[in-house]
């Protein structure tokens, strides 16, 4: 069997299985002659998957989650925990940490898939900007407006259409997330070693970093003159619910440790061009911290100013100012010093070009 590779086979000539009725697997030579490439979920017959290197690490649920797509969670936990799942022969909780050569007995699992979501996917094109690319990494250029994976009422993101777009990769998760909204920089792994390095970066980063982080910097333009060259804010933030059910986050004591760097780059008579590098990573840091600060990111439909954002479509900015411009990174395999930036959009940059043909500029280079 191919390294990097999960199985899966449906076989009508082998014995059933006792307790479902279902037919079991072929033998082990039939299993390494398979051309499957990921482990197939079927609704008639027993599944089993090989775990292999991209895969091990996993916990049982969430490799679960990932391959059996529509099933509901309380599903997926139930089937666990009544032992239909077994791994080599035996029950497994749903934490336990898969290993490579594992074998999955899955039984048989109804999945909807919906035409939507397909439809949905292909509208997400394959020109989606390549920053860079080499066998352990892959960095796009997220434009906004497209999330950067499926969930909360989005059926196709980023993640979802690259595996699409590229059926012969193996592996392909997210290192890390930026909302709808916000354009720029998003890295994937291309193989689990890559990803956890990935994954370690930032968390040594959020901490106040050792050399082995990941230095994130972001552009956003806020409503406000912002006074101060340089400002080091830690004000820590809590998740919470609306009735709605809808996510938000607010400052508030008993929340995280968070902490932002502010740079002023431009400021006109009532705007201010900033450069916000993240020292932790927390859900809508940059937004809540401008937010609370009285310095409201323009175009920010949770947080901003909502009286100035029905203005802004008018004069040319119909999305969030907000975009993940610069990353700096060891490479997770070889460790060679990493350094990419994506531009402005045109949307934003144009933007500028009017505001500084409005508004007196006091502060930074001329734009």
């Amino acid at each position: 069997m191919p390294a990097g590779k999960c199985v899966a086979i449906a076989n009508e000539s082998a014995p059933l299985d006792g307790l479902t009725g279902q037919r079991l697997f072929q033998s082990e030579t039939q299993i390494k002659s398979s051309i499957f490439k990921m482990a197939k979920v079927s609704k008639n017959s027993v599944s089993q998957a090989i775990i292999s290197e991209d895969e091990q690490g996993q916990r049982l649920d969430n490799y679960l989650l990932k391959i059996c797509k529509g099933v509901p969670k309380s599903h997926v936990y139930r089937i666990v925990r009544s032992g239909e799942i077994r791994v080599n022969g035996k029950r497994a909780d749903v934490s336990y940490r898969l290993q490579i050569g594992d074998v999955l007995r899955i039984p048989p699992i109804r999945i909807a898939v919906r035409e939507e979501e397909i439809v949905a996917g292909a509208e997400i094109k394959a020109e989606l900007p390549v920053a860079y690319e080499d066998e352990a990494i892959l960095v796009v250029d997220k434009p906004s407006g497209i999330a950067v994976h499926g969930g909360s009422g989005v059926s196709f993101g980023v993640i979802e259409a690259l595996r699409r777009q590229r059926p012969q990769a193996s592996f392909l998760e997210l290192a890390h997330r930026l909302d709808r909204e916000t354009s720029g920089l998003l890295l994937i792994g291309k193989k689990r070693s890559a990803l956890v390095a990935l994954h370690d970066m930032f968390r040594d980063g959020s901490v106040g970093g050792n050399g082995r982080g990941a230095d994130k910097r972001y552009l956003v333009l806020v409503k406000g003159r912002w006074m101060d060259p340089l400002r080091s804010v830690k004000l820590p933030l809590l998740k919470y619910l609306l009735p709605s059910g809808e996510r938000r986050v607010r400052v508030a004591d008993e929340g995280k440790a968070s902490h932002t760097v502010f740079r002023l780059i431009s400021r006109w008579e009532s705007y201010s061009l900033l450069e916000a590098e993240l020292k932790s990573g927390r859900t809508h840091q940059i937004r809540v911290h401008c937010a609370h600060l009285g310095y409201p990111i323009a175009g920010d439909e949770k947080y901003g100013d909502f009286v100035l954002n029905k203005s802004l479509p008018k004069e040319g900015l119909k999305r969030m100012f907000l975009h993940a411009w610069k990353i700096s990174f060891p490479h997770p395999i070889s460790g060679k010093p990493m350094a990419l930036e994506a531009p402005l959009p045109d949307v934003l940059e144009g933007f500028l070009q009017q505001l500084s043909s409005k508004q007196k500029q006091d502060y930074g280079q001329k734009i």
